[in-house]
Formats: C-alpha cells, sequence, structure tokens
C-alpha cells in the first residue's frame, strides 16, 4: 500500500527535478520512491555486512577451551 507524505524544498530545486524526471520519462514522485528504495536497501546491505563479518570473526575465534568443566568445577571458589 502506497502512502502520501508531504515534503517541502525550495521552490526552484523541485522545479528542475522535475525537469530532470520529464527528461527521464518518470515523475518526481517515481523518482522520489526509487531513491528511498536504494537508501533502504543501503542501509541492509550494511547491517548484512556487520552480521556477516561478527559471524566470520566469532568463527575465526573458536571455543577457547578444548577441556569441559563439570559444574562443581565451574562453582568452585576459590
Amino acid at each position: 500500500m502506497l502512502k502520501n507524505i508531504t515534503l517541502s524544498a525550495d521552490e526552484a530545486l523541485i522545479r528542475e527535478a522535475r525537469r530532470q524526471a520529464a527528461l527521464k520519462n518518470t515523475t518526481l514522485n517515481a523518482l522520489f520512491r526509487e531513491w528511498l528504495e536504494q537508501l533502504v536497501a543501503q542501509d541492509e546491505a550494511a547491517r548484512q555486512d556487520a552480521v556477516r563479518q561478527y559471524e566470520e570473526l566469532m568463527e575465526q575465534l573458536g571455543p577457547r577451551f578444548v577441556r569441559k568443566y563439570t559444574r562443581e568445577e565451574m562453582n568452585e571458589r576459590r
């Protein structure tokens, strides 16, 4: 479902943006939707990259202890 939003910008900027949209046989509204989709996609790609880097780091670090400790050993006070 599409939802309308209201934006404000300099009149000359809007005029030029509409002119450029017309040159591309599209509308200013369509150009804005395309820009918004790209913005969200870039953010999602950055998030996915961060998750991938974290998972790679965890895999590289691997288990720190080879030996498994018993419950008593883990709770032992020194």
